[in-house]
């Protein structure tokens, strides 16, 4: 059992160790092997629902769980035992939050790797991820991702949900990821990837010849497959989501696509292109098969482009192709010049 206290805020000075060991709280109450947190909910979070609120505040653990601790009146609030997910909260109110070590939460920790890092300043910095690695823990995968990686880079990393992770790429996608590294600057992220002020492209090898117009614009809403719930689905219930195909290479086995973000919802290119006739490669969740020396999805982010959180100058990265990719596409006879390419493919 741990005793101590701990401020969860998005207020950085909130979280200051320097305060921790005032006021130290008594938890001999706790249980065994739990830890007891202290918690004071902050102005951005005044009149959400507290399961809202606990898991803005304490990200190492999913609303699900924190529900349960509430239902199991693990959280009191000014004293008074909490019992309802759905009740709201003040700014000011502070309470305690009696917690389990879990997978999920043991899984926050700092994991030193080398990270591929294409731009970096006070406020973000830029990933280039390789294929394989994963953003952020879940089942399966609770250490050596993307998130533990972070945390080891940048001390600050722990101040921020997430640790400043706004948006993801699966697994094995490879290309360009942009991360905050501070509060400010994620709040702004997520509002213009949510307004799709962040420009993202990918490019994709997909079996069978393209044929028809170069260009395809694809609107067909994308959500839980109900025969499948590990895959994603074109479904009439799902979320709208729009993307837009440009032929770049045609080949006898297949085709070399630019694919464009009107939306970013999960396995979004996978789902779309699946949907038109035209699985990726290697992607065997979707229909896809290995090819030309590919055993993973071909897909890659390799382009970014947004305005500065703070500063508002406009902002473009390239992440030249994985020599995977690159190797496939002389497999299938298809031409790439890296500077070429970057050029004459500017969308």
């Amino acid at each position: 059992m741990k005793q101590g206290k701990f401020i969860i805020s998005t207020d950085p000075s909130l979280n200051d160790p320097r305060t921790a060991d005032d006021d130290v709280l008594d938890v001999a109450d706790a249980g065994p092997e739990a830890e007891l947190r202290h918690f004071v909910i902050d102005a951005a979070h005044h009149g959400d629902r507290l399961d809202r609120a606990l898991t803005a505040l304490a990200p190492e653990f999913s609303r699900s769980y924190l529900q349960q601790l509430i239902e199991s009146g693990a959280v009191r609030i000014q004293g008074v035992a909490a019992t309802r997910s759905s009740q709201k909260v003040k700014a000011g109110d502070e309470g305690t939050l009696e917690l389990r070590p879990t997978p999920q939460s043991q899984a926050f920790r700092p994991e030193a790797m080398a990270l591929d890092v294409v731009f970096e300043d006070d406020h973000l910095l830029v990933v280039n991820k390789p294929a394989s690695l994963v953003v952020h823990p879940a089942p399966g995968n609770w250490s050596g991702t993307l998130l533990n990686g972070l945390l080891a880079r940048d001390a600050g990393a722990g101040l921020l949900p997430r640790a400043g992770i706004v948006h993801r790429l699966d697994k094995d996608t490879s290309g360009l990821m942009v991360v905050a590294r501070t509060r400010a600057a994620m709040d702004a992220l997520v509002q213009r990837i949510a307004a799709r002020e962040v420009s993202r492209q990918y490019v994709a090898l997909a079996h069978r010849p393209w044929g028809g117009g170069a260009v395809r614009h694809v609107d067909a809403p994308i959500g839980r497959d109900p025969r499948n719930r590990l895959r994603m689905a074109v479904v009439d219930s799902g979320k709208a989501a729009t993307t837009t195909f440009e032929l770049l290479q045609d080949a006898q086995q297949g085709c070399w696509v630019r694919a464009t973000l009107g939306t970013g919802r999960t396995h979004q290119i996978r789902v779309h292109m699946a949907h038109i006739g035209h699985p990726l490669v290697a992607d065997e969740l979707y229909g896809g098969a290995p090819a030309a020396g590919l055993a993973r999805q071909a897909l890659h982010a390799y382009r970014l482009a947004f305005a500065h959180p703070a500063t508002g100058q406009a902002l473009e990265f390239h992440a030249p192709l994985p020599a995977d990719l690159r190797q496939a596409l002389g497999a299938w006879g298809l031409r790439y010049n890296e500077s070429e390419w970057l050029t004459s493919h500017a969308p």
